[in-house]
C-alpha cells in the first residue's frame, strides 16, 4: 500500500483511518483499515475470515466456559447484530481495561476481526474447588432500563463527517471529533465508527448478562465496567454515548451490589467455616478430658480430621488458632491413651508373672491323692487366678489352658479313683445286708448264746470295710436294732438272777412285819396316836415291797 500526502497536513496516508488524539479501547483494539477492492473494514464486521489475535487483543478472561454459560442478548430491533453478543466466529470481548491502541498505523487485513479461528470455542477456565461450608452468592438482578439504541442503524443520528473525512461525534456538550476517513464514502466512515460504538454496547450487555446470571466474576465485571465508563469520553466511537454512560453506571453498581452479596456470602461461608471448627474444636477437647472408649474416639479423631480438612474460606490467623486447639486436644487425648496403655502393659505383665506361679503350682498339686484338701487348694487357686487379672490375650490364654490342663487332671484321677472306690463300696453294702439278714434272725431267748453271735458278727461287720455314703446310715441303724435286742434280753436275764433284788424284797418285808407289830402294840396300849404312826409306815413300806416284787417278777 504506498503511502500519499494528505491535502492538509501532509501526515495522512491513504487506505488508513484517522482517529482523534486521544483514542479509546474498543473491543478488538485494531483500526479501521481500507483494501483497494473491498473498502473500509472494521474489526466489529464478521463477514471476512478473523485474523490471528495479537498481543494488543487479550483473550477475554470471562468467557463462558461451557455450554452452561448464560445466554447472550439477541439482536433487536435496536441492537443490530454487530452489536449483538459474538457468535461463534466474534469471540466474547473482553471485560477487563485494555491498553489504548497506538497512534493510526495499517490495519489488518480488509474485514479481519482478532479472535480464534473460526468454529472455535473459548477455552473453559477450570472449575473452583467447592468450599464444604459454603453459602450462595445471590444473582444481581438489574432493573429493566431504557435500552440504548444501535448506532448501526443510523449512525447520522448521532454524528456525522465533513468534506476532508472529519469524523464528528454529537453530545450533550457539542460536537467532539474521533477520527478521520480517508479510505471511501463519508457514510462508510460514519458506520466505522457507529460499529465501534456498537461493540462497546455488545461488550456492555454482555458483562450486565453475566452479572445478572451470576456466572462471572463480580468483581471482575466491576472493573471492567469501570474502565469502559473511564474511556467513553475519549472512545473513538459514534453513537448514543450518553445512553451508554448510563448503562455503565447501571452496571457499576450492579456489580458494585454484586460484590457486596459475594462479600456476604463470603462472609456467611467464612462465619458457618468458624462455627463448624469451632464446633470440633471443642468436641475434641472434651474427648481429651473424658473418654475412656479410646477406639471409638480414636476413629472420631480422623473423622474430625478429615472433615476439617474439607473445611475452607477461613483466614489464616482464625484457621491457626483453631487448629492449635484441636491439635492440642488430639495430642493430650494421645498422652492420656498411651499412659493408660502402658499402665495397662505394667498390670499385665504382674498378671502374667503371678499366673505362671499359680500354673506351676496347680500342675505340681495335679498327681495328689489328698483329695480333700487338694480339692479346696484348687478353689482357692481359681479364686486368686481370677484376682490377678488379665495379661496379654496370647500369655493369658496359653497359661489358662495350662492352669485348666492341671486342674482337669487332678479331678479326672479323683474320679476314677472315686469310681472304682464306688464300686469296692456298693460291695460291701450288699455283703453287710447279709450279715444283717442274719443279725436279725439271732435267738434272744438265750443271752448268753445272742451275745456270741453278736460278737461274731460284729466283728465280720469291721472286716467288711466302707459302704457308700448313702447306705451307711440304714445299715447302721438296723445293726443298732440288733444289738438292742440283745442287750435288752441280756438285762431281762440279770435281773431274774440278781440276788440284791432278793435281799430288798426280803429286807421291805420284814420292815413292813414290824410297823405292823409297832401298831398292834400300840393300840393294846391304847396309844393310838403311836399306833397310827405305825400304821402309816407300814403301808409306806408294803408299797416298796410290792414295787420290789414287780420287778423281779418282770424279769
Amino acid at each position: 500500500m504506498s503511502e500519499q500526502t494528505g491535502p492538509e497536513d501532509g501526515t495522512q496516508a491513504e487506505g488508513t483511518v484517522r482517529e482523534a488524539d486521544s483514542p479509546a479501547a474498543t473491543p478488538g483494539g485494531a483500526t479501521a483499515a481500507t483494501d483497494p477492492e473491498h473498502g473500509p473494514s472494521s474489526a466489529g464486521t464478521t463477514e471476512d475470515a478473523p485474523a490471528e489475535p495479537t498481543s494488543e487483543t487479550p483473550a477475554p478472561e470471562d468467557a463462558p466456559a461451557s455450554a452452561d454459560a448464560p445466554a447472550e442478548p439477541a439482536p433487536t430491533a435496536e441492537t443490530p447484530a454487530s452489536a449483538a453478543a459474538p457468535t461463534e466466529h466474534d469471540p466474547s470481548p473482553p471485560s477487563t481495561p485494555r491498553p489504548a491502541p497506538p497512534k493510526p498505523r495499517p490495519g489488518p487485513p480488509p474485514g479481519a476481526r482478532p479472535g480464534p479461528p473460526p468454529g472455535a470455542r473459548p477455552s473453559p477456565a477450570p472449575a473452583a474447588a467447592r468450599p464444604a461450608v459454603s453459602a450462595p452468592a445471590p444473582a444481581v438482578v438489574a432493573a429493566q432500563p431504557s435500552p440504548v439504541p444501535s448506532a448501526s442503524d443510523d449512525p447520522s443520528r448521532w454524528g456525522r463527517v465533513d468534506a476532508e473525512g472529519a469524523i464528528f461525534l454529537r453530545t450533550a456538550e457539542g460536537e467532539r471529533q474521533v477520527g478521520s476517513w480517508q479510505a471511501g464514502e463519508p457514510a462508510e466512515g460514519l458506520a466505522h465508527f457507529a460499529r465501534r460504538f456498537d461493540d462497546l454496547l455488545a461488550e456492555t450487555e454482555l458483562l450486565v448478562a453475566r452479572l445478572g446470571s451470576g456466572g462471572g466474576d463480580p468483581k471482575h465485571a466491576l472493573s471492567g465496567a469501570k474502565a469502559l465508563r473511564e474511556g467513553l469520553d475519549e472512545a473513538s466511537v459514534v453513537g448514543d454515548v450518553e445512553g451508554l454512560r448510563k448503562r455503565l453506571d447501571e452496571l457499576v453498581g450492579m456489580a458494585e451490589d454484586a460484590v457486596g452479596a459475594a462479600r456476604d456470602a463470603r462472609d456467611q461461608q467464612r462465619q458457618a467455616a468458624v462455627a463448624r471448627k469451632e464446633e470440633l474444636a471443642v468436641e475434641a477437647e472434651a474427648m481429651a478430658e473424658e473418654s475412656s472408649n479410646w477406639k471409638q474416639a480414636g476413629d472420631r479423631y480422623k473423622a474430625i480430621l478429615d472433615e476439617w480438612r474439607t473445611i475452607k474460606g477461613i483466614d489464616r490467623k482464625t484457621d491457626e488458632a483453631l487448629w492449635k486447639r484441636f491439635s492440642r486436644a488430639r495430642e493430650a487425648f494421645n498422652r492420656r491413651r498411651g499412659s493408660h496403655f502402658a499402665d495397662l502393659d505394667r498390670q499385665r505383665g504382674a498378671a502374667k508373672a503371678r499366673k505362671e506361679e499359680l500354673v506351676a503350682e496347680a500342675e505340681a498339686l495335679s498327681s495328689s491323692d489328698d483329695w480333700g484338701p487338694t480339692a479346696a487348694r484348687y478353689r482357692d487357686l481359681m479364686t486368686e487366678w481370677k484376682a490377678a487379672g488379665r495379661a496379654q490375650k496370647d500369655a493369658d490364654d496359653h497359661l489358662w489352658q495350662r492352669f485348666r490342663g492341671a486342674q482337669d487332671a487332678f479331678f479326672q484321677h479323683r474320679a476314677s479313683v472315686f469310681a472304682e472306690r464306688d464300686t469296692e463300696f456298693a460291695a460291701n453294702a450288699e455283703a453287710k445286708r447279709r450279715l444283717l439278714d442274719e443279725a436279725e434272725k439271732i435267738d434272744t431267748s438265750n443271752a448268753d448264746h445272742a451275745r456270741a453271735a453278736l460278737r461274731s458278727i460284729q466283728e465280720r461287720w469291721e472286716e467288711i470295710g466302707k459302704v457308700p455314703r448313702d447306705d451307711m446310715r440304714p445299715l447302721d441303724q438296723r445293726l443298732r436294732a440288733v444289738e438292742d435286742a440283745v442287750r435288752q434280753a441280756a438285762d431281762r436275764e440279770w435281773r431274774r438272777t440278781d440276788p440284791e433284788a432278793e435281799a430288798r424284797v426280803a429286807q421291805f418285808r420284814d420292815r413292813v412285819e414290824q410297823f405292823e407289830a409297832q401298831a398292834e402294840k400300840a393300840r393294846a396300849a391304847g396309844d393310838a396316836k403311836r399306833a397310827q404312826q405305825a400304821e402309816a409306815q407300814a403301808a409306806q413300806w408294803r408299797e416298796w415291797l410290792d414295787a420290789a416284787v414287780a420287778a423281779v417278777q418282770e424279769r
